[in-house]
């Protein structure tokens, strides 16, 4: 497996790799790595002759009061785990690789409309921070086509535009979100929660299927469904940002499930933020 620590290293690296492979797919990734990023990375095998992972916290995607500082970082075992699973390439870049002025002094990426629902509204510059760094990689690596997993469905969606909108030659595949065994999607924030959040975390993910069970019966009552839903997550314990019906073609909000769509939610146990989804296909 090469590691390349930097854009030189990560050059030579591709051009080696490039004499024995014809495709190349690629997984970037923040690292503290679980198995919804190697399932990824397995995804990525199976679709394309080498694959490389990249590995790099973004600071342009995070905001001042955001837990840049103590987003977990174990590259080692994250090495480990890539070089387990076969991967060809890591590249491990510094912010400097990346943003040489620093990332406050750099141009960004805004994909408009779908970049400013839900996480964007929440979040704003988020995807900006992540589109740009997306971008950046994607012009360093120069893959044929790239992994996104699905349990950030809004993200997915956003890097298809821009990838469109800008005219990259990169197939953009996406992978189904992994869960733990009681429903939980896997995300590297998940270890922020304490035993008794983590206890409570899954009503998220039975949430969204309990909503879509109901308007799989009546297409027409989605306002009142997630006004009663959200109100039980209040009353468990969650502070939500959003549980929002959107169509998936533009991310506008539904009142009804009249075309293929899915169920977003974004909320809050004590510090920690979780993000989940439910696809939805209309009748």
């Amino acid at each position: 497996m090469i590691v390349a620590t930097d854009s030189n290293a990560l050059a030579t690296g591709l051009a080696a790799l490039r004499q024995e492979a014809a495709r190349l797919a690629f997984v970037p990734t923040m690292g503290n790595l679980h198995e919804g990023h190697l399932a990824l990375v397995r995804q990525a095998q199976a679709s394309a002759d080498a694959v490389a992972v990249s590995i790099f916290v973004n600071p342009m995607q995070f905001a001042a009061h955001e837990d840049l500082d103590t987003y977990p970082r174990t590259l080692d075992a994250d090495l480990e785990a890539l070089e387990a699973l076969g991967t060809d390439l890591v590249f491990t870049p510094t912010e400097s690789d990346i943003y040489p002025e620093g990332s406050a002094q750099h141009s960004k990426i805004h994909v408009p409309v779908l970049g400013e629902a839900l996480c964007g509204r929440e979040r704003p510059g988020h995807f900006d921070g992540v589109c740009t760094v997306v971008y950046k990689l994607f012009r360093m690596v120069q893959p044929d086509m790239a992994i996104f997993g699905e349990k950030d469905l809004q993200q997915l969606l956003i890097i298809k535009k821009m990838v469109q909108d800008l005219g990259l030659d990169i197939e953009i595949q996406h992978g189904p979100t992994r869960r733990a065994e009681d429903g939980l999607a896997l995300s590297s924030r998940n270890q922020y929660l304490s035993a008794a959040e983590r206890a409570l975390a899954p009503m998220l993910w039975q949430t969204l299927q309990h909503c879509a069970a109901q308007l799989g019966e009546s297409t027409d009552n989605a306002p009142a469904v997630l006004q009663t839903a959200r109100e039980a997550l209040i009353k468990a314990g969650f502070s939500v940002d959003y549980l929002e019906l959107r169509a998936l073609s533009t991310l506008q909000l539904l009142d009804t499930l009249s075309e293929d769509a899915a169920l977003f939610v974004a909320a809050r146990l004590g510090r920690t933020r979780l993000i989940d989804n439910l696809q939805l296909h209309a009748h």
